[in-house]
């Protein structure tokens, strides 16, 4: 028996245009085929997977919450990491990048529009011509 690997996970937002904004244009997310729910909503693809469920709450009761609850972050096994740099600083993001203690592991700390911490993962021996990270752009919270 086994859990299996993260599928996908999902946000409850009053700021859909603004939450698929974020996840395509700063993190290259592709917004893509979504079964027709009773709900709006979209789902943001990487390589192929349905790995972001937004689900749309402005036309209802309930209130938005101001981060991610309990939950800390959220990460993703990325790569590129000086692109991602780049693309980051370019949109004014703000971020935090770092070394994992023992160097084989670089990471970007980035806040989404509802207050959810995604963490990009690079694997440094991967990386071409990437320096070690030692920047940080604002105080996105203890990771």
């Amino acid at each position: 028996m086994s859990v299996g690997v993260l599928d996908h996970f999902n946000i409850r937002t009053r700021k859909l245009n603004d939450t698929v904004a974020f996840y395509q244009d700063v993190l290259g997310l592709e917004k893509g085929a979504r079964p027709n729910f009773a709900f709006p909503g979209a789902w943001m693809y990487s390589e192929g997977k349905p790995v972001v469920h937004l689900v749309d709450i402005s036309k209802t009761d309930e209130p938005q919450k101001p981060d991610s609850g309990v939950v800390h972050h959220v990460a993703f096994a990325s790569r590129d990491f000086a692109g991602m740099k780049q693309r980051l600083t370019s949109k004014g993001m703000p971020f935090d990048s770092r070394q994992v203690p023992g160097g084989d592991l670089w990471q970007i700390f980035v806040n989404d529009p509802n207050g959810v911490m995604i963490e990009l993962n690079y694997e440094a021996a991967k990386e071409q011509g990437g320096s070690a990270p030692s920047e940080r752009t604002d105080d996105i919270g203890a990771m």
